[in-house]
């Protein structure tokens, strides 16, 4: 209104997802009272990526692919900024000096050539006429089509993972282990190195061969006589290795001027490739020789086939499937090849894809470069191939393609042209394929994933950042690999590799997708997870038909490695955030809604375990107890720190809460923690009891250690009652032992925490003398029991046997004799009996034997007499009219209970518990006035005092099952 104050309109603005625009962890950044962001300590790095345009020296020719990738270009140098602890902070896309020195390399020099190269190489020059006259001109095209829809699905996923956060150095491996953890990245990297191994010597291959045929003996420049260079195997091995010497030294010199060289050589391959495709339209009827290496065909007899020009007889001829021998690999003529061995040489050629990927250290914006440029090659190159694979079908016959795979020479204009383009062509891609191994290989030694075994690989770096030694090991090892000889030999283990580092690449992005991850969110909108699926299934297909026996040996040795990593790896506790938590977590909440309480049946019962403990160092021993006593049941362990919420400046569970989980690292017990603030311990569990657990999955039992005075006992210091396991430095600084000034639990409170497990309705559980349990002397002397008294001694019945809590006691001694410890001692089951009631008694051992072999319980029954004992509190023994076995006898009171009664009956179980390694005790319900809390507590003291370890056991609900 006028006159008044007027309220500013809110400013609305849009905020574009950039893949280059830096990816702040919102756990890092907070709010402060001023409304400024302010980062949280911590030790992630928030890299800001930034933005410059793409393709500027090839103008607009990649103007169309921005629209994918929702990509907005404004000017400024990449680098990394790394958001420590400090003040505010301006967030902004300004590079650091320390970037800026090593990221020198744009979309173009550092992906789109290095991906071109890679996917020309040995294949553009050398196997085209390999392929089309085997698989005729139909089969080609399908292979041309499954190789470039595996490769696409998964640039699908490279671009994914490339944009949804910052990539650094190592590439591929990089991507997949940030993905899916130490143990996978570590195996599938090192198979990664490797296929970059073989790669390099496959194309080193290829480059001898097209020297060999060049300038050996009766090769193209020579013609036919004696002069050239040696052909031999020797021979050939010696050139391959003067040409990977030729590698380590380019590779030691650096890769940016790898990659700034690498432009004048895609453009040198682009030339050459012209001059061959416009050889294609030039008249026809060109003789062309067979080469001197082909030993199939008999040359006295024909020394040359023709190339026809574009002739519709020479494409009919070439529609259809011709499989043959392979004059390089056998001398066999009926020795053919089929679609799997062509399919294997033809993929090997096309495997580049991650060769843009491995220089994401050099990559001045990787986030956008990547997708950029391997897409433009992809497509580049399977233009390429699709137009030499029609030409040659309509130019060239059957026989000149099948026995002369470098045809192109021979019809080329000028035949030097081709040579050029097959030195060039191989001479890079090996070049590439080395320096991304190099890498791959530094990245994995950095990351410390196999030790001190690799950690000479980190040691020495030339002046520009080169990895000196991984590029010696990756040298060396391609050294071993040349030893093969034939290029279609090794191009099939090449294609296994491959196929299978991408089918861990598809993979990693499937398991991000489904999991449903919030952050998973890549830039890249062509990315969904059936692109990652299809991706996936193709390549797991094709590396089987490539190869059988190569992809089973691949597998196996991926698997044989995650094993491994994952039991000797010193990284392997390092957290990467792996995909394998997320997934857990989604399936783990999509059954956990799908598991109703209102299905729960008693034959599937199994306990859940609340143990509550006031101090893990003095409980050790307890809690490997119950631990055993779970059986595959849910187990919680649960602790109340006593404090007023209200006036502390920070919650202290929570810095608490890694070392309680250390602790069950520790213990080795499968646990979960539960941690509470309240004002009194009774308070605190009774919030624990209501909320522990998740849906249906919460305690339906609950344990506490029995209240004493006796002083607690360290058991993670080295003493006589601390056995080995339990030792440990680990937590000098918490779980500090209480002292005598400490405010401790009365009597009444804890009494009450009894009363209201109760009422809650749980089983409860009372653990008294734990620290006599020593679990090694129990699994090496199988001569001891468990012992099950299913009587109230409160009541004196021993007719109770079919009351909840003496079927809870016979359920929980089944189950501990069920566990691998526990389960070499014998399961005895005490029956007490008078012997003015021995017909009655005899009924009662009866009825015991046939419930137990109802409810599948091996045990021992043992009927002990206890008039004695019994006279104590009763001289006249029990009345005339004493409830039969199927009921039980009201609890006295305990003011009527005497001390000589319950001295005696413990006596009894002490004279039968002598090798008893465990007792379970019936233990009865707590009184309802508050004033004989202590008698009662008294009561339950006598009857348990120096028995050894003991549980007294109060059953609420039916936890057995007769029914199938």
């Amino acid at each position: 209104m006028e006159g008044q104050g007027s309220v500013p309109e809110p400013r609305i603005s849009l905020v574009s997802v950039d893949s280059s625009t830096a990816l702040v962890d919102s756990n890092s950044l907070s709010i402060n009272q001023s409304g400024s962001v302010r980062p949280r300590p911590g030790n992630e790095k928030a890299p800001l990526l930034s933005q410059r345009r793409l393709f500027r020296s090839l103008g607009g020719f990649t103007n169309g692919l921005a629209s994918p990738f929702g990509l907005a270009s404004p000017e400024s140098s990449g680098g990394y900024q790394e958001f420590g602890s400090g003040n505010d902070v301006n967030i902004s896309c300004q590079s650091t000096s320390s970037s800026g020195s090593t990221r020198t390399l744009d979309t173009f020099a550092g992906v789109f050539c290095p991906v071109s190269l890679s996917m020309f190489s040995a294949l553009l020059f050398l196997r085209v006429g390999f392929i089309v006259g085997n698989a005729g001109l139909i089969e080609t095209l399908i292979q041309f089509a499954i190789a470039y829809a595996i490769l696409t699905f998964t640039v699908f996923s490279i671009c994914a993972i490339s944009t949804n956060g910052a990539v650094e150095g190592g590439g591929a491996y990089f991507m997949i282990s940030r993905t899916l953890g130490p143990e996978f990245g570590g195996a599938i990297g090192t198979l990664f190195i490797f296929a970059n191994i073989v790669s390099s010597a496959l194309y080193i291959t290829g480059c001898v061969e097209g020297i060999v045929d060049n300038f050996g003996k009766g090769g193209y420049f020579i013609g036919s006589g004696d002069g050239g260079l040696p052909n031999d195997g020797w021979w050939r091995f010696l050139y391959c290795s003067g040409i990977n010497v030729m590698n380590l030294a380019v590779c030691l010199i650096g890769a940016s001027l790898f990659a700034k060289t690498s432009v004048l050589v895609l453009g040198t391959v682009g030339v050459c490739l012209l001059t061959v495709i416009a050889s294609y339209f030039q008249p026809g009827d060109i003789s062309v020789d067979i080469p001197e290496g082909n030993k199939l065909i008999n040359k006295s007899l024909t020394t040359s086939f023709n190339f026809t020009g574009f002739s519709s007889e020479t494409f009919n001829s070439n529609v259809n499937r011709h499989y043959g021998p392979d004059y390089t690999s056998t001398d066999n003529p009926n020795d053919h090849v089929n679609f799997a061995i062509v399919f294997g040489v033809l993929f090997s050629g096309v495997t580049g894809i991650m060769a843009g990927a491995n220089m994401s250290g050099e990559l001045k914006v990787p986030g956008r470069s990547i997708p950029r440029g391997t897409l433009s090659a992809v497509g580049f190159t399977f233009i390429v191939y699709v137009t030499l694979a029609l030409l040659t079908s309509a130019t060239c016959t059957t026989e000149l393609l099948k026995n002369n795979y470098i045809f192109m020479m021979g019809i080329n204009f000028w035949g030097p042209f081709v040579t050029i383009g097959i030195l060039t062509a191989t001479f890079s891609a090996s070049l590439s394929n080395l320096i991304g191994s190099s890498r791959v290989l530094e990245a994995v030694a950095k990351d410390d994933i196999f030790g001190s075994l690799l950690r000479f690989v980190t040691n020495g770096t030339t002046g520009t950042g080169n990895p000196i030694m991984a590029v010696l090991t990756c040298f060396v090892v391609v050294q071993l690999f040349l030893l093969i000889g034939s290029l279609n030999v090794i191009a099939q283990l090449n294609s296994v590799l491959f196929l299978l580092s991408y089918f861990a690449m598809n993979l990693a992005c499937l398991g991000l997708e489904l999991s449903s991850a919030p952050n998973f969110r890549p830039a890249f909108k062509y990315f969904s997870w059936h692109t990652a699926f299809l991706g996936m299934a193709g390549t797991l297909i094709m590396m089987f038909l490539i190869n059988a026996i190569y992809a089973s040996l691949a597998i196996i040795a991926c698997l044989v490695l995650v094993i491994l990593l994952h039991v000797l790896s010193p990284s392997r506790a390092d957290n990467w955030g792996s995909i394998s938590q997320a997934l857990i977590f989604h399936q783990v909440r999509k059954y956990l809604l799908l598991l109703d309480s209102r299905k729960d049946h008693v034959k599937f019962w199994r306990p859940h375990m609340l143990l509550l403990v006031a101090n893990p160092r003095s409980a050790c021993p307890l809690i490997d107890f119950v631990n055993d006593m779970k059986k595959s049941g849910l187990y919680v362990l649960g602790h109340v720190q006593i404090g007023e919420f209200d006036t502390m400046s920070t919650d202290p569970v929570v810095s608490d809460y890694s070392n309680w989980l250390s602790l069950v690292d520790h213990l080795k017990v499968k646990a979960f923690i539960e941690l509470t603030i309240a004002r009194t311990v009774r308070e605190g569990i009774q919030h624990l009891v209501r909320i522990s657990g998740l849906g249906a999955m919460r305690p339906n039992t609950i344990v506490l250690g029995f209240y004493d005075e006796s002083s607690p006992i360290d058991f993670f210091n080295g003493n006589d009652w601390s056995p080995n396991s339990y030792k440990t430095e680990r937590f000098k600084e918490s779980f500090h032992l209480r002292n005598s000034f400490d405010n401790r639990l009365s009597i009444d409170e804890y009494v009450e925490i009894v009363k209201d497990v109760i009422k809650m309705n749980k089983n409860i559980c009372l653990c008294r003398n734990m620290i006599q349990l020593d679990k090694q002397a129990i699994a090496k002397n199988r001569k001891m029991f468990i012992d099950v008294w299913p009587i109230n001694f409160f009541s004196g019945d021993p007719n109770s046997l079919m009351d909840p809590t003496s079927l809870f006691l016979l359920q929980l001694g089944c189950i501990l004799n069920m566990v691998s410890t526990w389960k070499g001692l014998t399961l005895r089951v005490f029956l007490c009996c008078t012997a003015t009631s021995a017909e009655s008694s005899v009924s009662r051992e009866a009825e015991l034997k046939r419930m137990l072999q109802i409810l599948r319980i091996k045990a021992r029954i043992v009927v002990v007499p206890w008039d004695n004992v019994l006279a104590r509190q009763l001289p006249e023994g029990f009345p005339e009219d004493m409830p039969n076995a199927m009921e039980s006898a009201p609890q006295w009171s305990l003011s009527a209970i005497k001390s000589e009664y319950i001295q005696s009956v413990n006596c009894m179980l002490r004279e039968h518990s002598v090798s008893t390694a465990l007792t379970y005790m019936y233990l009865p319900e707590p009184p309802i006035g508050s004033s004989e809390y202590v008698t009662y507590f008294q009561k339950l003291s006598q009857l348990s005092e120096d028995l050894g370890p003991s549980v007294l056991v109060h059953g609420i609900s039916p936890v057995t099952s007769t029914t199938i």
